[in-house]
């Protein structure tokens, strides 16, 4: 009733023996090379479409990879940067405190005295109250009364020792004051602080007294306490009012007040015997009645009190009375 075609079997064998003639030809005679070609050209895209999705997952991949692996090497570069940036800030305070000690060390050459190089361990800079805390105490021989400079200039001296530890009365503290004179021709004078770290005060000068500001003061060595020549300020201001009898005189420590951590503690070359001798005892009693007043006029009193005037301060360039 329905006509069958050719079976299976013999499709396939038609097949086979049409697809080995073709090949015969192709191999034989290249007829078929520019069906290949239109062949091959409308293949391409789709092949492109199949692969298309395998493409896409494996670029994800690598993408995802390089990312992770970009983070990776961010974070470790930060770590980085963040550990040499701390290594530098070291080197950077290493750098400072060798160039400090440095000009210490120049500045004990240049004092040619017996020195000691202290630490601040506590700094106390109230108006009323400018005092240090040093790390070197009596059993390395600091004793009250002692010179305190760093590498500019006259600090200071100590107030109080103990075994370990001293303390130091700053230059500025209100109750601090030292005999100076003008470098330029020898006028004396007293340095007074003033409880500004950067600023001290002439006192009782008259109104023609020759101090000019620039003028450098160097200390006087009067009263004992600290060796003649070390600088203490340099004047700033000079008013000169004709209602007043004295002028307003101002200057500018030398010492760096506010930014000094190592100091220098000074024996003076006449006094390495007398270390540990307590302010006003008898050495510089000596010095009074040998040196006289600040001012120039001979004769002192035997008491040790303070004089009138400039000497108020106090006789030995230390913490005035009262």
């Amino acid at each position: 009733m329905f006509a069958h075609g050719p079976s299976e079997n013999t499709r396939l064998l038609v097949f086979a023996l049409l697809s080995v003639l073709l090949m015969t030809l192709d191999h034989r005679q290249h007829h078929l090379g520019a069906l290949r070609a239109v062949l091959d050209l409308a293949v391409t895209p789709l092949e492109y479409l199949v692969s298309l999705p395998a493409e896409a997952g494996r670029s994800l991949d690598e993408s995802l990879a390089s990312r992770q692996r970009l983070l990776e090497e961010n974070a470790d570069l930060k770590a980085r940067a963040l550990l040499l940036e701390a290594r530098l800030q070291k080197l950077a305070a290493l750098e400072a405190e060798n160039r400090r000690l440095r000009e210490l060390l120049d500045a004990s050459f240049k004092v040619g005295e017996r020195v000691l190089i202290a630490e601040l361990l506590a700094v106390d800079l109230e108006p009323f109250s400018q005092q240090v805390v040093l790390d070197k105490g009596g059993l390395r021989g600091v004793y009250v009364g002692q010179p305190l400079l760093d590498a500019y200039g006259v600090l200071g001296q100590v107030v109080a020792v103990s075994p370990l530890t001293s303390r130091a009365m700053l230059l500025t503290d209100p109750s601090h004051a030292v005999p100076v004179r003008v470098n330029r021709n020898g006028l004396r004078a007293v340095a007074v602080g003033t409880g500004s770290p950067d600023r001290l005060e002439l006192p009782h000068l008259p109104n023609n007294a020759d101090v000019r500001p620039g003028d450098l003061l160097v200390t006087s060595g009067l009263g004992g306490r600290f060796p003649a020549g070390y600088p203490v300020a340099t004047v700033e201001r000079v008013e000169r009012d004709p209602a007043r009898p004295f002028a307003r005189v101002l200057a500018r420590p030398t010492a760096h007040v506010e930014r000094s951590q190592e100091v220098l503690l000074v024996w003076p070359a006449r006094s390495l015997a007398e270390a540990g001798t307590p302010a006003g005892a008898r050495p510089q009693a000596r010095s009074r009645r040998r040196e006289g007043k600040p001012g120039g006029k001979p004769g002192a009193r035997r008491s040790g009190s303070p004089s009138p005037g400039a000497l108020a301060a106090g006789p030995g360039g230390g913490p005035r009375a009262g």
